[in-house]
């Protein structure tokens, strides 16, 4: 089982995260409703969260292939209903990659992440997100 603990950290919105280690993340309100900047948005965390996790599975895989990854970025961007409650309806993933990668491996990677393996999109996708993903390689 996984537990996380919150605690409001100021007399407004922010709030600080504590997992079993003692890790936190920092939370905050948009400053439209009195947020003061301290943290990211919760559905920014979403976004956040499918990035880290998609990025987990393909470095991973490409440990496995012994590809060497000199750096990886990922963009994520989310697409919000119009009215409450404002959830995702679509995400947008862009992997950067630079290092002497294989193209297939690269491609296999992401698409093994983005259809099997991400525990975060693949519970998005079950509530209804529609993901679509994109790779580039850099020298």
């Amino acid at each position: 089982m996984m537990t996380v603990n919150l605690r409001r950290r100021d007399d407004a919105f922010l709030f600080e995260t504590t997992n079993a280690e003692g890790l936190t993340v920092l939370a905050d309100a948009s400053p439209a409703i009195g947020g003061q900047g301290g943290g990211m948005r919760p559905m920014e965390l979403v976004l956040a969260s499918v990035a880290s996790c998609s990025g987990i599975d393909i470095m991973l895989l490409l440990k496995k292939q012994r590809q060497e990854v000199r750096d990886l970025r990922v963009r994520v961007t989310g697409q919000r209903a119009e009215t409450a409650p404002r959830v995702f309806t679509a995400i947008q993933v862009h992997y950067q990659f630079a290092g002497p990668q294989d193209a297939k491996k690269v491609e296999r990677a992401c698409r093994l992440s983005m259809e099997k393996l991400c525990s975060v999109s693949m519970m998005l996708k079950a509530g209804g997100v529609d993901i679509s993903w994109t790779y580039e390689l850099t020298a």
